[in-house]
Formats: structure tokens, C-alpha cells, sequence
């Protein structure tokens, strides 16, 4: 947990001096992006909101997310988080946007998704990327792990 408060602080700190802003859309994770960001002293300064989207019918009329990819790719796909990340950047009016959606598990789990499967967006003012992820061991891992990637990658492309 150290690394993830860490990296967020000069997230926070980069973000601000840039004058740049960041929201979330959280499935899997259950907020606890938006947590590691408001456990941070000056996350008001960057973190226009977050919104966690569980079910189907949230992510269709929250984030626009078409019904359309959740009945065909479902929500724990590339599609549907590409979607979040458009929905969630549109209704914050965020520079940037983290979006996750996978099975945590215990249950939930396919032979074609299987726990652990997590999709995770970036979208930026330049770009929009999906990682297909696969976390291993329990609901709690596999919910930090989707956590720390996120926060990763964001720290990744700051180049922090």
C-alpha cells in the first residue's frame, strides 16, 4: 500500500502543477482507485469524481456504455471499458480517466473469463489504451493488484 500512496502523491503533485484533472469508473475495484486518491491531502485540486458502476444497467445509464457490447462482449471486456473511460471523461470533463471492470471472484468466473480476468483503461488528453490483465489469488488481491496497475500506468504515462 506504501507504493500505491507513493506513486499517487506525485501523481497528485504532477497533475496539479500541470493543471490537469482525472476521474474514475470502477467496477471490480469498488472505488478503492478514487480511495487511494482522497486518502491524498490536495486530491480536490485534480479528482473532478468517481463513479462506481457494478451493474450493467449503472454503466449503461451512468456511463452510456451501449447495451448493445454488454449483451455481446459483456461487461469484463475491452469494449465496455473503452466505453466507461468515454462516459466517465465525458461527465466529469477530466483530462484523464481510469476505468476497470473484471471478476474478482470467488465466483463469477468462465472458462473463457476466468476470476481474475480485469480490463483496464487509460485515457489521457493523446491517447486511450486497455490492458487485458490476469490477477491470481483472492477477491482482495486481485482487487488490489487491478488497484496498483492502474495507478502503474497512470505513473507510467506522466513519466513519473
Amino acid at each position: 500500500m506504501k507504493n500505491i500512496q507513493y506513486l499517487v502523491e506525485k501523481i497528485i503533485r504532477k497533475l496539479a502543477k500541470e493543471g490537469e484533472t482525472i476521474s474514475f469508473a470502477e467496477s471490480c475495484t469498488g472505488g478503492r482507485i478514487a480511495a487511494a486518491f482522497t486518502s491524498i491531502s490536495g486530491a480536490s485540486e485534480v479528482l473532478h469524481g468517481s463513479c462506481v458502476t457494478y451493474s450493467n444497467n449503472i454503466k449503461h445509464l451512468w456511463l452510456g456504455v451501449s447495451n448493445e457490447i454488454l449483451e455481446k462482449q459483456g461487461a469484463v471486456s475491452r469494449e465496455c471499458v473503452s466505453q466507461m473511460l468515454d462516459g466517465i471523461q465525458k461527465m466529469a470533463s477530466s483530462d484523464y480517466a481510469i476505468a476497470v471492470s473484471g471478476i474478482a471472484g470467488p465466483t463469477g468466473g468462465t472458462e473463457f473469463k476466468p476470476v481474475g480476468t480485469v480490463y483496464i483503461g487509460l485515457k489521457t488528453p493523446f491517447s486511450k489504451e486497455v490492458y487485458h490483465c490476469h490477477f491470481k489469488g483472492s477477491r482482495d488481491a486481485v482487487q488490489e493488484e487491478s488497484t496498483l496497475f492502474a495507478i502503474e500506468k497512470l505513473a507510467e504515462v506522466l513519466e513519473i
